[in-house]
């Protein structure tokens, strides 16, 4: 089985241990591709993320964090390789109830891709209200609210693994 993880901005580093904590949960290689920096549109992160898609395919496990996270919902709305199954955790809600930033607000229509959405209550980055927005626009998919594990989901690896396995 293969992980493909999807970083938020700027946090390969930051995000490399809850990466690496999920492959070793679920028994997996770690699919970690560093997603660019210098250009956070949508369209060139979307690009990064297909091809992270194609390489792990349908059956590959995908968790994406953050930034990443919302990337990856504009995928899944468009037209191309879904997995089966992804994990959105500490996903930012963009639209004017969040951050109020119209170039990244999650796109109309829900993806046929099972999804399960995981937020911290105590993250200290993405408030916790972006999950009940998201929930809303959502309603297919699972959602889980941790007590704490902050925004990058400390100790809560083997959890987060448990809602990927394949069911």
């Amino acid at each position: 089985m293969r992980l493909l993880f999807l970083h938020g901005a700027g946090g390969y580093d930051d995000d490399r241990p809850l990466a690496e904590a999920l492959g070793a949960a679920l028994d997996a290689g770690v699919d970690l591709p560093r997603l660019p920096e210098d250009d956070m549109s949508v369209a060139t992160w979307a690009s990064a993320v297909r091809r992270g898609l194609e390489a792990v395919g349908a059956d590959g496990v995908v968790v994406a964090h953050s930034f990443g996270a919302s990337i990856l919902l504009h995928v899944l709305a468009a037209a191309g390789p879904t997995p089966r199954r992804a994990l959105l955790l500490a996903m930012p809600d963009w639209s004017p109830d969040g951050w109020d930033v119209p170039d990244y607000a999650a796109p109309a229509s829900e993806p046929a891709t099972r999804l399960s959405l995981h937020h911290c209550r105590d993250d200290e980055v993405v408030p916790f209200t972006h999950l009940a927005l998201h929930a809303a626009r959502l309603p297919s998919a699972q959602v889980t609210a941790h007590r704490r594990g902050g925004h990058q989901f400390v100790g809560l690896a083997e959890t987060i693994a448990a809602d990927a396995r394949p069911r």
